[in-house]
């Protein structure tokens, strides 16, 4: 988690206040000067940028540990006897649903 300190987390609150508010202050005074093509332009570069963070996530190692939970959670199942089969009954596929929102 990044908000945990001695994670290596950029800045803090105050950090990302003075971010925001940088940023709010130089979209105004572009809007105020009427620079819409510089608006454009930062606009489209900040969408590339939001798109790149989300290309380069790491969802597929994320995706695995969901799986490897799961897997770990049925074996535990087939071990204590109570369900073998692959399909769950809806309830506890909910309960399962809910587990790994949680763990997200």
């Amino acid at each position: 988690m990044r908000g945990v300190k001695g994670q290596g987390g950029r800045g803090g609150r105050r950090g990302t206040l003075v971010r925001v508010t940088g940023a709010v202050a130089l979209v105004a005074a572009l809007i105020y000067w009427e620079q819409t093509a510089l608006l454009y332009v930062l606009s489209t570069l900040a969408m590339c940028g939001l798109l790149l963070v989300v290309a380069f996530s790491d969802l597929r190692g994320r995706d695995k540990e969901l799986m490897k939970a799961t897997q770990q959670e049925k074996t535990t199942l087939d071990s204590a006897g109570e369900m073998t089969t692959a399909a769950a009954p809806r309830s506890e596929r909910r309960v399962a649903r809910r587990k790994r929102r949680e763990a997200a």
